[in-house]
């Protein structure tokens, strides 16, 4: 991996993303969805944990694990068929990791996308790159881009159904509705206030409060719809 151009600073927020070696896809079944989300959750530790041989041999459920302290703060997710969106910030200092150089981000994400390249190539026996390189990430300084952001990661998932949707605009408004909330593979639920396991991923105090409630969420959702 090279080196990137502009380095990760700490307290800053990202929008961190990365997506399948030649646009293939990533995701073959909801069990390959299923993993992925648990990685989100396990490997935001500063402890060294194996999925394998610390969660799967123990018969240990993943929400269960004590993560002690964690490297970022996640705001919102999407998983898309070859690619995901993560809505991200470094822990506060006392969380950050003291045997490395890196920003917790790229020690975060680096945890993440080696782990879940290790599960699809052994599950699917398959060699090489997973990943396009390495993750991108965009720096979010602009009030108004970044509370966008978590309108545009939740909105991602309405191109399975309609993928011009954003030109031609919305067709069927029952249709786009149900689809979201039935969609499993974001934090789009969360918001939603749906109780799950994948409430524990988020740590949305660390984030600027745009959303007093679910109305206002529905609000800025419905906004970019039209």
């Amino acid at each position: 991996m090279g080196y990137r151009k502009v380095s990760l600073m700490e307290g800053e927020f990202y929008h961190v993303y990365n997506r399948g070696n030649s646009r293939q896809r990533i995701f073959f079944d909801d069990n390959d969805y299923r993993r992925f989300i648990k990685l989100l959750y396990i490997c935001n530790s500063v402890k060294k944990l194996d999925f394998r041989e610390d969660i799967v041999e123990k018969k240990i459920d993943v929400w269960d694990v004590d993560r002690e302290k964690t490297l970022v703060s996640i705001g919102a997710w999407v998983l898309m068929p070859n690619h995901f969106h993560i809505y991200i910030i470094t822990s506060p200092k006392d969380g950050l990791s003291g045997d490395s150089k890196d920003n917790n981000i790229t020690i975060f994400m680096r945890k993440l996308c080696t782990a879940y390249s290790k599960y699809i190539n052994t599950k699917y026996k398959r060699t090489g790159s997973l990943f396009e390189g390495r993750f991108k990430s965009v720096h979010i300084s602009d009030d108004i881009q970044a509370k966008y952001l978590f309108s545009y990661i939740h909105l991602n998932a309405v191109k399975l159904i309609d993928k011009n949707w954003k030109i031609n605009g919305i067709k069927n408004w029952t249709k786009v509705k149900k689809f979201l909330e039935n969609y499993k593979w974001s934090s789009y639920l969360d918001y939603k206030k749906v109780v799950r396991h994948e409430n524990n991923i988020l740590n949305i105090e660390a984030f600027p409060s745009y959303f007093k409630n679910i109305k206002d969420f529905n609000t800025e959702i419905n906004d970019w719809l039209m």
